[in-house]
């Protein structure tokens, strides 16, 4: 096994911890928003550090190795594709906080009825699942499951782009409600964030091993 070879396996176990950390992330703070458990939210503050110490280091380690060992071919795809990936968790990780931070932020639960009407739960779950795909896809270099991604972003932009309207017709009947019914637009906003950047991981992916570039294309 050569230099490279090691480098290569020692990048790719990192970004399998940073895709593990940040969809923990997920995991907990969906909880943590529909249950407006604030000790919870605090604890995805708390692990952001993690992420962010973890994304320096695969930075760090991509440039040592396209500066001192040349990779080429499948190789160097592959850590251009991690150096994209690395960053896209390290923003899906700061989204999971910004969301965290508004558990922290509100005093009151927020409505269950909006929650139903705006379909937060599924686009939770559609979100979360997109992740998954994308941590199986890249642990066993699965291009088809990366595939899949792209149409449950498209179930996450139908759901995003209605949660305005259902915001508004619950404003109307509950006014006293507003300042937490305005969180929970702005969480289906950060929801449908990251499933974009989900869909540029699986763009990555691609990208990595079969040599196809993705990006501003249409399915």
């Amino acid at each position: 096994m050569t230099h490279l070879d090691i480098e290569i396996r020692q990048l790719r176990e990192d970004i399998k911890e940073m895709m593990t950390l940040t969809l923990g992330q997920i995991n907990k703070v969906k909880k943590a928003f529909l249950t407006l458990d604030r000790d919870l939210a605090r604890e995805i503050v708390f692990y952001e550090r993690r992420i962010n110490s973890l994304e320096l280091k695969i930075d760090r380690d991509c440039e040592n190795i396209l500066a001192l060992l040349s990779p080429v071919a499948i190789d160097l795809r592959f850590v251009l594709a991690s150096l994209k990936i690395n960053s896209s968790l390290e923003r899906i990780a700061d989204n999971a906080e910004g969301l965290a931070n508004y558990v922290n932020e509100v005093k009151n639960p927020f409505s269950e009825e909006l929650i139903k009407n705006i379909g937060l739960i599924e686009m939770f779950n559609v979100a979360e699942q997109m992740l998954s795909d994308v941590c199986v896809a890249f642990d066993t270099e699965d291009t088809t499951v990366a595939h899949s991604v792209f149409h449950k972003d498209e179930k996450l932009n139908q759901l995003n782009m209605k949660a305005a309207l259902a915001l508004e017709k619950f404003i109307k009947s509950h006014l006293d409600q507003t300042y937490e019914s305005l969180f929970v637009l702005s969480a289906a906003r950060k929801l449908e964030r990251v499933g974009d950047i989900a869909k540029n991981i699986a763009e990555e992916i691609i990208f990595y091993i079969e040599a196809k570039v993705l990006k501003h294309k249409k399915d």
